[in-house]
């Protein structure tokens, strides 16, 4: 994950004479534009219909007319805001607190940030249940504080601190590469000019991580945008976001014309952050430097934020003297290690329920019993599930690792003016909201005979995944010496035997990680499996959702458990090969 932000420039190198190496991106832009960009317009096509056929804007209208529909989408909006603004607030001193130090500890602590979202939200939030529900073990520590314990499910501030403990750990390794490239030489050096440290800070620190910033905070609201796991499970009426709206027209009411002009609300509303964004920074920031141009130094947001940060550097020389190194470190430490471990909290917390003999969750369990794991295994829905999953999981992984690499491998060694629309092409599906995806297949499969099948959720899954494995093997073919294939070639070796030999040892490290998280991101999901599974090919989260929402019980903390072996064993094998990778480069 930490290499979503890194540099992934798309000046190519030298090529050689024959076919423009660019054409193998062929296969993934195809991919893409039959499995993305056609469903979409197809949803909007939907939208502007009535079921005979006649053209008509009323659902769009309604969609965006006063009312449910548009106190749904001012809340949508508020508690992405919210969440984005938390996530920045929090996540930028833990970013800091990451990139200072090194080693060991580093990748220890990046583990602990990165556990909790690989973690699926929808565990996440079934853990937040249990311990702020009206007997749940925080409800209790709050009770005798005097704190009403209903206050704590079922409002607009659970949903926005559950939201934002989902986004914080995105936020923080996007905004991680962008403070590991300031030189800590710049501080020294406006401290022997004269400058405080806080306004060290507030006038060389921020403004240069500035990029990892805005790139952060356009991934984390743009994400939050089609949230409906986390408000239907701890959210009221009056938190009901634009996702759960959908998933109700086209699920329940079987509304596909008001249920797509809905997603297309949604779409055009994720397009207009990432064009406000563009104008100002450059889409290019989402990767840390593409093919786009940089943008203009003299825009009026970008000399209003060097204003505002010279001002507040100015406050705080005024307010404030020199607070020792050490006085900081401790500030810094501590506040890292209180945000580590709320974010480790709704993970282990499901462990110990899962050993509760008694029907009922509690935490901590009164009694222990291996009784729901046995339940677990011993129901042919939930193995069959786990084994769809990893199954699922592992197609999806080996698709999108040939689709990506072939891309990555194709503006590595390319050169085309159409570069950086295919770069921007791959990192799409990472913009736009996974409901909004997740509709526009649902309805494409159900005119091609995919939907409940195992190949439409690949697909889908896919779709979802291609970004994040792209932009990882993107980088890891930049960081590849290519002169090693000359000289193995002018050794005699052949070509099959370069690769063999030579380049693929070197880049086993990136490609595993490429594959490791191409099957996270499948393993996890559950919006496409929710709607492109039909409920008849059940994978483990649409299992779990569905048990949740019928009854909770401690199978599902059983199954938890579960999926949290099946990420800590890949985790641990994409950091295992992240570490060789390390090594090999020193």
């Amino acid at each position: 994950m930490a290499e979503l932000s890194a540099s992934a420039d798309l000046s190519a190198a030298p090529v050689r004479r024959g076919i423009n190496p660019v054409w193998l991106a062929a296969p993934g832009v195809l991919f893409l534009i039959v499995f993305m960009v056609l469903p979409m317009g197809q949803i909007f096509n939907l939208s502007v219909h009535e079921p005979a056929g006649e053209l008509t804007w009323r659902f769009m209208e309604k969609a965006m007319s006063p009312g449910l529909y548009a106190r749904v989408l001012g809340m949508t909006f508020s508690v992405s805001l919210q969440v984005t603004l938390w996530c920045i607030l929090l996540g930028y001193p833990l970013a800091l607190w990451l990139a200072r130090i090194e080693g060991r500890r580093q990748r220890l602590a990046a583990f602990c940030i990165l556990l909790p979202f690989w973690t699926s939200a929808l565990i996440k939030n079934f853990s937040w249940m249990v311990l702020l529900g009206r007997t749940g073990f925080i409800a209790g520590l709050a009770e005798k504080i005097g704190i009403a314990p209903d206050a704590l499910l079922y409002s607009n501030t659970t949903v926005v601190f559950a939201m934002a403990h989902t986004m914080m750990p995105l936020a923080v390794i996007t905004m991680l590469p962008a403070l590991q490239q300031v030189d800590a030489r710049l501080l020294q050096a406006s401290a022997t000019l004269g400058a405080t440290s806080g306004q060290g800070f507030w006038t060389v620190m921020l403004p240069l991580s500035m990029r990892g910033i805005s790139a952060a905070g356009l991934l984390t609201f743009v994400a939050s945008l089609g949230f409906f796991i986390t408000p239907s499970l701890l959210g009221g009426p009056k938190q009901t976001m634009l996702g759960q709206l959908i998933i109700m027209q086209i699920n329940q009411l079987q509304n596909w014309q008001q249920g797509a002009a809905l997603a297309v609300v949604l779409l055009v509303s994720a397009l207009v952050a990432v064009f406000v964004f563009d104008q100002v920074f450059g889409i290019s920031s989402v990767a840390a430097g593409s093919g786009a141009a940089p943008r203009r130094h003299d825009h009026p947001i970008r000399r209003f934020g060097i204003w505002l940060s010279e001002g507040l550097g100015r406050i705080s020389r005024a307010i404030g003297g020199r607070m020792s190194e050490r006085t900081g470190r401790i500030l810094l430490n501590t506040f890292a290690a209180v945000t580590v471990f709320v974010l480790l909290v709704p993970v282990v917390a499901f462990i110990p329920m899962a050993f509760e003999d008694s029907p009922n969750l509690f935490f901590p369990p009164q009694t222990l019993s291996m009784r729901w794991f046995h339940e677990l295994f011993a129901s042919s829905l939930w193995t069959s599930a786990i084994v769809r999953s990893v199954g699922i999981g592992l197609a999806t992984a080996a698709l999108t690792l040939v689709v990506g690499g072939l891309a990555a491998l194709a503006l590595v060694k390319g050169k085309s003016k159409a570069s950086t629309a295919i770069f921007l092409l791959f990192l799409a599906p990472m913009v736009i909201p996974p409901i909004a995806l997740a509709v526009s297949l649902f309805y494409l499969f159900a005119q091609i005979g995919l939907v409940a099948t195992n190949l439409g959720i690949i697909i889908g899954h896919c779709v979802i995944a291609v970004p994040i494995v792209f932009v990882i093997l993107l980088t890891t073919f930049k960081g590849y010496d290519w002169r090693l294939n000359d000289v193995s070639l002018t050794l005699g070796a052949s070509k099959l035997q370069t690769w063999r030999k030579v380049a693929l040892p070197l880049m086993k490290g990136g490609l595993v990680a490429g594959f490791i998280t191409g099957f996270l991101q499948s393993f996890e999901e559950l919006t496409v499996a929710l709607f492109v599974g039909g409920g008849l090919k059940t994978t483990l989260p649409r299992q779990m959702w569905d048990s949740i929402n019928l009854q909770a019980t401690p199978v599902i903390a059983a199954a938890s458990v579960i999926v949290l072996l099946i990420v800590l064993v890949f985790f641990a094998a994409m950091e295992l090969a992240q570490i060789r990778r390390g090594a090999k480069k020193g």
